[in-house]
């Protein structure tokens, strides 16, 4: 569950407030089912129940039917066919990305570890000429949660994120030109300063009002519309794992909104998981 959220077109009642909040396109909006419904079953699904499902939440058929070509092209589903019908699969690589998206996503916000007081800090050096390279460097570790202050200078509060930068730095083949230190902060400048340059804390706290205002008198009744708030209400928390840091409370503004965010997306998960998925299983039984 990791592609980019982009505009949807069409409108939620939990998401009339902010457009961005049910931003999406077809295929991304496609891997938040899959993620959700398609994931935790073994059974195979029919291209109509898809089709169907992405039709209520505002998807057209042709739209629905290239985002399922293009996930079946990049690898991450497998179909196979009954007469003139299509049912479709996860494949290995499939199912390996939306259990480690979904894993993120769901632990997102609900671990608090005590701070040490140590950073780590990169120092990076590619060329501006290297346009693609750069973006993909900083795609990737904006994704890890590091904030660039300034450029070729990468910071995260959490060293133990170490393994997982220097494979990043890795498969990028930026090794010989990379270099990083850990420890405590100096005794010139101020810690929150960093912190202001390097993340956008006002914009991710304003996407975090926004959530909870979107979600927070959010009241399906049937089973279909529990089924559909449920999809827009995880496809609209999978963006913060790469917008928020997840810094220590020692660098956060007070009352931050994300706390009470993430309070909110576990407890709607919780009450609408079940009815939604009892929904989906009998769209499943019934195209069968």
């Amino acid at each position: 569950m990791t592609a980019s959220i982009e505009p949807l077109g069409t409108e939620h009642p939990a998401l009339s407030r902010r457009r961005e909040l049910g931003a999406t396109s077809a295929r991304s909006l496609l891997l938040t089912v899959l993620g959700e419904f398609v994931l935790p079953r073994p059974e195979p699904v029919w291209t109509q129940t898809l089709i169907d499902v992405l039709s209520e939440l505002g998807v057209e058929q042709k739209s629905a039917r290239q985002a399922l070509a293009r996930t079946a092209a990049e690898g991450l589903l497998g179909s196979d066919r009954s007469g003139r019908r299509v049912r479709w699969s996860l494949s290995a690589s499939g199912r390996q990305l939306l259990t480690e998206g979904a894993s993120r996503i769901y632990a997102f916000g609900t671990r608090s570890v005590a701070w040490d007081g140590r950073w780590l800090v990169l120092l990076v050096s590619v060329p501006e000429s290297r346009r693609q390279l750069r973006h993909r460097l900083r795609t990737r570790l904006a994704w890890a949660g590091l904030g660039s202050p300034t450029p070729g200078v990468w910071v995260t509060p959490h060293p133990e994120k170490q393994d997982e930068v220097a494979r990043v730095i890795a498969d990028l083949e930026l090794t010989e030109v990379t270099s990083s230190f850990v420890g405590p902060f100096g005794a010139i400048g101020a810690e929150r300063d960093v912190v202001a340059q390097a993340w956008d804390l006002v914009g991710i706290e304003a996407a975090y009002a926004d959530f909870l205002d979107a979600f927070g008198s959010a009241t399906p009744s049937s089973p279909a519309e529990v089924m559909k708030s449920q999809i827009h209400l995880v496809h609209a928390w999978r963006r913060f794992p790469f917008l928020d840091p997840a810094l220590p409370g020692e660098l956060l503004p007070a009352e931050w909104a994300g706390a009470r965010a993430a309070a909110l997306f576990g407890e709607l998960h919780r009450r609408w998981d079940g009815p939604a998925s009892r929904h989906w299983r009998a769209l499943v039984g019934s195209a069968g």
